[in-house]
């Protein structure tokens, strides 16, 4: 992998940056569609390439309940077996595990869960998601971790912490070892074969960053994880029921003591809002489930703000979606028709919705590398938190 700062404002702490891997460039600050079991729901592969900046997000927890990971890696790997030849992200499954609750039991050496699809018994250790995540291809793999609910105490969230930091330690040190003596499967069948082969060994490995919502167990966990030889960083814990005054409050604290010389990547926060914050701040990749998923129940992302196309006021508005886009859907769909779609549970207005809001969503990380280039950051900031802290529902 190859890192590089392309840019850096001079009014804020954003910053353009260049991730080169086999070939493939994604420019930062970059947001990540988040395909939770192998897609983005209602697209295929071919369509998601044209509204991402060639990466995209899944999920190890899901993927090994079902299809299975030996499906995955019989088919030899999963970009293969979504037909995607660009970067793959995963997340190691451990923040669906922990929010099982009452079916999850943890100590120091992993996680016990019950799956929430058939009942059954599994374990996850530090060393066993490195592995699925490697089985996969992954390119960016992602360590388990612990995060912690806003209300937990201080001990709770040091004692979930230490644990974070020893499964770091060992996750490292398993990547290292088994990236070396993979054995993986050929590819049965794909036109991109060779291309895909090889791409599937490109793996790097990142930290996470905990800490909940304690600024001194935050600075511990900047300096523990910080300190190892990961590829890149990520916040998590957050975004997770606090206040959004509390997350941009740590956000702010972790990324300013972050380096500045690897990838910085806050975990799970994605909206418009949320994006432009995070992006002053530093950070460099995101993702969230958010602009797909509320756009299936019908919220499109738009220049004038949230619309939310099931509200009567639509039934009979033959505008376009958004009176400023040129996606697919708003040239040639009217809300009435897209509406009618989504009250309707028809499929078609799932696709709709989603290929607008990822076009949306491209469209305004490719606004807000131009605007870090020219200086001009901080004015597209606060056009996006004028529009959408202030037009909820507009048209």
């Amino acid at each position: 992998m190859e890192f590089s700062v392309i840019k850096e404002s001079t009014t804020s702490a954003s910053r353009v940056c260049k991730i080169k891997v086999f070939g493939i460039e994604v420019e930062t600050p970059v947001f990540m569609p988040v395909g939770t079991q192998g897609t983005i729901k209602s697209l295929s592969s071919e369509e998601v390439k044209e509204l991402s900046n060639n990466i995209i997000l899944s999920n190890t927890y899901h993927l090994y309940l079902r299809p299975t990971i030996d499906v995955i890696e019989e088919s030899g790997g999963l970009h293969s077996f979504m037909n995607w030849d660009r970067l793959i992200l995963t997340d190691s499954g451990g923040f669906q595990v922990f929010s099982l609750k009452d079916l999850a039991k943890v100590d120091e050496e992993g996680v016990q869960f019950k799956s929430h699809i058939d009942g059954s018994y599994h374990f996850f250790s530090p060393e066993k998601v490195v592995e699925l995540q490697l089985k996969m291809g992954s390119n960016f793999i992602m360590p388990l971790d612990e995060p912690t609910e806003p209300q937990k105490s201080f001990e709770q969230t040091k004692q979930a912490l230490e644990r974070t930091h020893k499964w770091a330690e060992r996750s490292l040190k398993f990547f290292k070892y088994f990236k070396s003596n993979i054995e993986r499967k050929e590819i049965k069948f794909h036109k991109n074969k060779e291309f895909l082969e090889r791409l599937r060994e490109e793996n790097y490995h990142f930290g996470i960053v905990q800490g909940g919502f304690f600024k001194e167990l935050r600075k511990e966990s900047v300096d523990f994880i910080c300190s190892l030889d990961f590829d890149g960083f990520a916040i998590g814990g957050l975004s997770v029921g606090e206040e959004k005054e509390k997350t941009y409050e740590i956000l702010n604290y972790s990324s300013a003591i972050m380096p500045k010389n690897k990838p910085r990547y806050l975990m799970g926060v994605g909206t418009p809002e949320d994006i432009v914050v995070a992006i002053e701040n530093g950070i460099d990749m995101l993702d969230c489930v958010f602009p797909t998923r509320a756009g299936r129940r019908g919220l499109f992302f738009t220049s004038i703000g949230r619309i939310n196309i099931r509200n009567k006021k639509y039934e009979k508005d033959f505008s376009k979606p958004d009176p400023n886009c040129d996606c697919y859907t708003c040239q040639n769909y009217s809300r009435a028709y897209i509406r009618h779609l989504i009250k309707s549970d028809e499929l078609l207005g799932y696709r709709l919705v989603t290929i607008h809001n990822l076009y949306f969503f491209k469209k305004l990380m490719e606004d807000i590398r131009q605007s870090i280039k020219n200086d001009s950051f901080l004015a597209l900031k606060k056009s996006v938190l004028d529009t959408f802290t202030k037009n909820t529902d507009n048209g």
